[in-house]
């Protein structure tokens, strides 16, 4: 099998090492890689550094035709990326294909929003000693991005740290989880067919352990990092002064109220739980059902689990696949056990099977469970009763993590409600937490991070406002 070239400063690049990708599911190989010396690191953070004010200076067309021409090569490699992504990630097919599709929307949106990106003008003549002059306020970029990216969506998470630093002209470092690097990769041959400078971008498949010498890299001066609390908060313990933005995870709730449509809460809850088997940051994990419809709700949910189609993520009908890896199983395995052994009832699944969870529904479950109070990253969800509406939203606000939440119900009242109280980022209605827009400002309060991606929001926060003032105008 050929061994894949990184990408150094645009262009490919080998070292002296290789890693190989295997396919959670089966184990078989799906590719090898080509791993940076510490020479060609030093390489690409000095090609960034050094393209950082021809980069902030592209014309708009030049950036938003970039972004346009990489949003259309993954529309026409579609197939092609999904199935690598189900093989490197485990990820069912099914569910790779919705992440190109949102990738070709992100990309496609981050050329658009380039084309909307501008200065503002301000009147200072709101006072007499102002009389003739004008502010232009516009956005500079901080410097070149560290983006550190996830495995659970090794394509879109990519791109939604690529995409706006491309934008606003920020050269852009990747270094994308080493179980699933070959996405990233794959974007990298994609954006090397631009016209962007050298310097612009580099795809840098590196082991965890050589990433904190990246993060310490003055050149770099925005970390963006999307992964489990622990490692962000230590990577912004480490950088103090550095612009960090951190996208932790959760374990989002999902409320069910009296009023709500119980079939159609039932089938979003039990596909939603379980999709990316779990491994997504706003899969539902915590559902809290109101009390007089709770025996009704479980009626039905149970049945949309059993339903769910478990199997080899390259079946088009498979809907829940496996872990990134057998030792991420075995962890969700193991807190399931917890939880039964502290008084937990098992409703459905529980078993593994290899990398592979059976769907799971807990109820009764202990508050100070790790199902309950930490993010499962897997396939699992808990059950809870609560005696009104006021309980329910105090029991989604019982938690360390506030990334997104869901409500379902029919009620105005409740909707705006939950939006004033509940302590989130973003609050679903009618739906599960897992809905993401990719256009719409996304991130979470206490452990769920700092800062929003999002094109707009995430355009904003690679930059600085820049203001001058233009004096003895006529206006």
């Amino acid at each position: 099998m050929d061994v894949r070239s990184f990408w150094l400063n645009g262009s490919p690049a080998t070292g002296d090492s290789e890693l190989t990708v295997t396919n959670p599911h089966d184990g078989r190989e799906v590719g090898r890689h080509s791993v940076p010396t510490d020479a060609q690191v030093e390489e690409a953070v000095a090609g960034a550094h050094a393209v950082a004010k021809e980069a902030a200076a592209l014309p708009v067309h030049v950036r938003a035709e970039a972004l346009a021409h990489v949003s259309r090569r993954l529309a026409e490699r579609a197939d092609e990326i999904a199935r690598l992504i189900s093989a490197e990630n485990g990820k069912p097919i099914l569910w790779a294909r919705g992440e190109v599709s949102r990738a070709v929307a992100t990309f496609r949106f981050a050329a658009e929003e380039t084309r909307r990106w501008s200065g503002e003008v301000q009147r200072l003549d709101t006072e007499p000693a102002a009389n003739g002059r004008l502010a232009y306020v516009s956005r500079v970029p901080k410097g070149p991005v560290l983006a550190i990216t996830p495995f659970n969506f090794p394509l879109n998470l990519v791109a939604h740290k690529v995409a706006p630093a491309l934008a606003v002209g920020a050269p852009v470092i990747v270094k994308p989880a080493p179980a699933t690097p070959l996405s990233a990769l794959v974007l990298g041959e994609i954006l090397a067919e631009t016209d962007l400078p050298a310097g612009m971008f580099s795809v840098l498949p590196l082991p965890n352990e050589r990433a904190a010498a990246l993060v310490d890299d003055p050149r770099l001066p925005v970390v963006s990092f999307t992964g489990s609390a622990p490692v962000g908060y230590a990577i912004a313990d480490q950088v103090p002064r550095k612009h960090v933005t951190l996208e932790l995870g959760g374990n989002a709730a999902a409320v069910v109220l009296a009023d709500a449509d119980l079939d159609w809460a039932a089938q979003r809850v039990a596909l939603y739980s379980n999709y990316q088997a779990g491994q997504s940051c706003i899969a539902v994990q915590r559902v809290i059902v109101e009390q007089p419809v709770y025996d009704a709700f479980v009626e039905r949910l149970l049945p949309a689990v059993e339903a769910l189609v478990t199997g080899d993520p390259a079946d088009e009908k498979t809907q829940v696949g496996p872990l990134v890896s057998e030792a991420a199983a075995e962890r969700v395995e193991q807190w399931v056990q917890e939880a039964v052994a502290g008084g937990a009832r098992l409703l459905a699944g529980g078993t593994r099977d290899g990398a592979t969870i059976a769907p799971t529904v807990l109820a009764d479950v202990p508050q100070d469970a790790k199902v309950a109070c930490e993010e499962v990253f897997g396939p699992v969800l808990i059950l809870q009763p609560a005696a009104s509406i006021d309980e329910a939203y105090a029991m989604v606000n019982d938690s360390k993590y506030g990334l997104q939440a869901g409500v379902f119900t029919r009620s105005l009242d409740a909707a705006f409600r939950a939006n004033r109280e509940l302590e989130v980022g973003g609050v679903i209605i009618g739906d599960v937490p897992s809905y993401r827009a990719d256009q719409m400002p996304y991130g979470g309060v206490k452990d769920s991070g700092i800062g929003r991606e999002g094109l707009h929001s995430a355009m904003e926060d690679y930059t600085y406002e820049k203001v001058m003032v233009l004096t003895g105008l006529s206006l």
